[in-house]
């Protein structure tokens, strides 16, 4: 057996884990390197680094130098750079020129919507999904949780085919649609002390001595960029369920969509604080790439979306 045979290169033949590693790469290179790519990949720097060495095994070529010197891209690395986008861009073209002529959706469509999204009962985005996946059997869905700014990342790298998230950040790359307002109220649990407190007793000096959990600055409301000033944020949290959580304790008061706290309030668990009708509203969005060519599949989802929405 000959031990310094080289193991198989690339040959001109791709298989679907030299896409994903090319993906991988391709993020690497647009954040400038492993740590800022950790986010946007969802993925640890050890795990990255596994798959650009394995990339760059199989195409036998070192693709980017890394270390204390700092993260660059190697000539070679941006060479298979340029080609990457080019192959990606014209596997989505590919993939909707094949569905345009023969009028069946086909493939796979990966959704990223936000984790500070509560789906409860029949929303919009439930009754869309039930019409896409019913009027496209031959679609793949890959529904995803993330955060909002993991989910503009994957709709940039094209990692999302589109994603539905909270205000998104202005990129000329990207085209953001208005879905629907979530509407946000004030609860405190049975244990904390503004319980038992009556509604008239309920004054904004009372609220400015409460500890609250810290809210999305894509909530707004009526009279809310005055008052937050005034409020003490002495908790975060991520997603809806942990911010639940935190108000169960007794410690905290903080927002949540009705129609998720509407049980807990029911169960007499949560009390809904008024204080003279202060709400808040989240604006969802879909997300798409803003290009000459947008994907077929995105398209056909956004109409069936703003059609329930």
């Amino acid at each position: 057996m000959n031990r310094n045979r080289r193991p198989p290169g690339f040959n001109g033949q791709l298989a679907e884990v030299d896409l994903r590693l090319l993906r991988v790469f391709r993020t690497v290179a647009r954040k400038g390197g492993f740590a800022a790519a950790e986010l946007a990949l969802g993925k640890s720097k050890s795990s990255i680094s596994i798959d650009i060495a394995a990339l760059e095994s199989r195409l036998r070529t070192t693709l980017c130098t890394r270390g204390r010197g700092g993260f660059s891209l190697t000539p070679e690395g941006e060479q298979v750079l340029d080609a990457t986008e080019d192959l990606l861009r014209d596997i989505e073209r590919f993939r909707d020129r094949v569905n345009s002529a023969s009028g069946i959706l086909s493939g796979r469509m990966t959704l990223y919507v936000t984790d500070a999204m509560f789906v409860y009962g029949e929303t919009g985005i439930v009754r869309a999904l039930e019409l896409f996946t019913a009027q496209h059997p031959d679609v793949v869905i890959d529904l995803r949780s993330a955060s909002s700014d993991e989910i503009e990342y994957a709709v940039l790298d094209g990692r999302a085919t589109a994603g539905i998230t909270l205000r998104p950040h202005a990129q000329s790359a990207l085209m953001a649609t208005p879905l629907f307002e979530e509407r946000l109220r004030l609860y405190c649990s049975r244990k904390h002390a503004l319980f038992a407190c009556a509604d008239a007793d309920l004054t904004p000096d009372l609220l400015a001595a409460q500890r609250l959990i810290a809210v999305s600055d894509s909530a707004t409301g009526p009279g809310w960029a005055d008052l937050r000033a005034h409020l003490s944020f002495s908790a975060s949290a991520e997603n809806i369920d942990a911010r639940a959580l935190l108000i169960l304790t007794g410690q905290f008061i903080g927002f949540l969509p009705e129609l998720f706290a509407d049980p807990f309030v029911a169960r007499g668990q949560f009390r809904h604080l008024p204080f003279g009708g202060l709400a808040l509203a989240t604006r969802f969005h879909f997300l798409t790439k803003r290009n000459a060519q947008s994907s077929l599949m995105a398209e056909r989802f956004r109409a069936v979306l703003q059609s329930t929405c």
